[in-house]
């Protein structure tokens, strides 16, 4: 699938609502920003999973107050089709199709694969000094970020948006993953679709990022961010179910609360129950770290039907999202705490 470059918007686009902005744009587009200094380039990627709309929002806001970036800035909108289609901003992808942040990583097949490719091909050839991949959570929750390394310039591109960093050997094929060999990488993920304070974040964040005369370490200085490494995924095995409801005769493989995502961020004790579990109980479940061991009965076990934690844990992504559950992942649990 084609990159589309437009370095010129016509100010009409600028005049209505967001969704009237990507029906402009129509596909995948990269839109360049001239700055003030012409000697140097930063680049941010939204809108990679349809759902998550918040950083197409905070570059459309910024592109209405006709604000001059520090540096050229380029732009990457990539899941233009999938947030369009109705009801609009509600498919992470489209039904069939696969999730593009996974198809960072050859080989690059299908459309997914040939518009994940053509953005790394954008990125080597440009050679920006720094990359911000903004997302929304898959639930409620506060903003963080995420990393495949922990320097002093991750932690400076990190504090533009938030105080927490997740840094991860996990490789799932997405975008930081590779981008990280050209050009230091950080996602950032700034709370849930739905909240808020998301879309501030996401503003002033980038309002930042665009602006700030430098964004990268600099000498001497102390970036009071918290570092958390490795978190594990805690997955369906294929064929499973899973429901969201508090009706107590719900026969799904596992069964969360309308609200499990109250439990992002927070310290889930040993005496909380996460979820009720159907006849297979653990069966249905796997939690394999980096090393690919799985890790599940070390960290939870059942009792009563419930699952329930060994030991206190620090949950993220927590998703109310039934799809993304079964597809993706149910949410993401530290296992070594703080790096």
């Amino acid at each position: 699938m084609d990159l589309q470059i437009i370095e010129q918007i016509d100010s009409q686009a600028l005049q209505g609502s967001v969704e009237q902005f990507l029906e402009y744009l129509g596909h995948p587009t990269i839109i360049r920003l001239k700055g003030k200094n012409r000697r140097r380039r930063r680049m941010l990627c939204t809108l990679l999973h349809g759902n998550e709309p918040s950083g197409l929002q905070a570059i459309y806001h910024f592109l209405q107050q006709g604000l001059e970036p520090a540096v050229d800035i380029d732009i990457a909108i990539a899941s233009v089709q999938t947030a369009l289609t109705e009801p609009r901003f509600s498919y992470r992808m489209l039904p069939g199709k696969r999730d593009l942040n996974r198809c960072f990583q050859p080989p690059f097949n299908g459309d997914e694969g040939l518009l994940a490719n053509n953005i790394l091909e954008f990125i080597r050839e440009t050679r920006p000094e720094c990359l911000i991949d903004l997302h929304n959570t898959s639930g409620s929750g506060p903003a963080f970020a995420v990393a495949v390394l922990r320097d002093e310039n991750h932690l400076a591109l990190t504090s533009l948006w938030t105080n927490d960093l997740i840094v991860t050997d996990l490789r799932l094929g997405a975008l930081m993953e590779i981008s990280e060999q050209n050009v230091p990488t950080v996602t950032i993920e700034c709370g849930g679709a739905n909240d808020r304070p998301s879309l501030l974040i996401a503003k002033e964040g980038l309002q930042r990022y665009f602006q700030n005369e430098e964004v990268l370490a600099k000498p001497q200085e102390n970036y009071a961010v918290t570092c958390y490494r490795n978190p594990v995924r805690l997955e369906l095995k294929p064929g499973f179910q899973v429901a969201y409801t508090d009706d107590k005769y719900c026969d799904a493989d596992i069964t969360l609360s309308v609200d499990a995502d109250r439990l992002n961020y927070g310290s889930l004790p040993p005496d909380e129950p996460i979820a009720r579990l159907g006849p297979e109980g653990l069966r249905a479940l796997q939690a394999n770290n980096h090393l690919g061991e799985d890790v599940l009965e070390k960290h939870f076990c059942c009792r009563d039907q419930k699952l329930y934690a060994r030991h206190t844990l620090k949950l993220f992504m927590v998703t109310t999202n039934k799809n993304i559950a079964e597809k993706d992942c149910l949410l993401y649990f530290i296992e070594g705490g703080l790096e």
